[in-house]
């Protein structure tokens, strides 16, 4: 099974969110967890993750290609306190 290829919708959703002036709810969730002990995982869908990356880091900080492929499937991404740690990594699966 290959990547999720949702680039040119993942860019439309996107400006959906900006004109309607809403946060990402990833991005509200994993703020609600600040000072909170222990890990939490949060399991989404490919579209969720890249959006979140881009609200915290930019486009431009992305991993070259991630919005044209998207995030592979059962991939995991780390986040601390709002800074993403990982993006994407597969190592699990190897």
């Amino acid at each position: 099974m290959g990547p999720h290829r949702a680039g040119p919708r993942l860019g439309a959703c996107r400006r959906a969110v900006r004109a309607a002036g809403r946060s990402p709810r990833l991005r509200a969730f994993l703020v609600s967890l600040s000072g909170l002990p222990g890990p939490v995982a949060a399991v989404t869908h490919g579209g969720v993750t890249p959006e979140l990356l881009r609200t915290l880091i930019g486009d431009d900080a992305l991993p070259p290609g991630l919005l044209a492929t998207g995030i592979p499937p059962c991939a995991i991404t780390t986040v601390d306190d709002l800074n993403p740690v990982t993006i994407a990594s597969v190592s699990h699966l190897q």
